[in-house]
């Protein structure tokens, strides 16, 4: 599997982009960066067979890269020119939104982000609650109440 990775991200490199770099990512992927146009793309397994996940992403001044703008599951064997054609696709609805990364797009009816999760709220300075003021004073009566008691025999 990843032979064929290897084989079709330096084939795609080839059709893309005139300069590119192709290397291996940790996780058994393989990104194609173009440094002329400041986009990289990172061809990844799936778990299905001849499925692979195609992400598209911008690099930041200094050669750091910012997250995935869009992705895609692609079958491998569809052939060089409709990977392609689907990767410049992405490139395109990357660069169509330059402002908003895909993780922090809203989703759900209130636009808060991902479902089922809470908005926090800014945390402020730290201050001893009322159920902990009842604790602190019901362990100083406990401790009276054992001195009291031991104080009196």
């Amino acid at each position: 599997m990843y032979t064929q990775l290897r084989e079709t991200a330096t084939e795609l490199a080839n059709v893309l982009w005139r300069e590119h770099t192709v290397y291996r990512e940790r996780g058994g992927g393989f990104v194609i960066r173009g440094e002329h146009v400041q986009r990289w793309i990172s061809l990844a397994p799936t778990g299905g067979r001849n499925e692979a996940l195609v992400r598209v992403g911008r690099i930041l001044e200094g050669g750091t890269t910012a997250p995935a703008r869009s992705e895609q599951i692609v079958r491998l064997d569809a052939g060089t020119s409709e990977l392609a054609a689907t990767c410049r696709r992405l490139l395109a609805d990357a660069a169509a939104e330059p402002s908003r990364p895909v993780r922090a797009q809203a989703t759900g009816p209130d636009r808060g982000g991902s479902k089922g999760r809470k908005r926090r709220r800014p945390r402020r300075a730290r201050h001893t609650s009322f159920t902990s003021w009842v604790v602190i004073v019901c362990v100083a009566g406990v401790v009276a109440v054992f001195a009291y008691a031991s104080a009196t025999r």
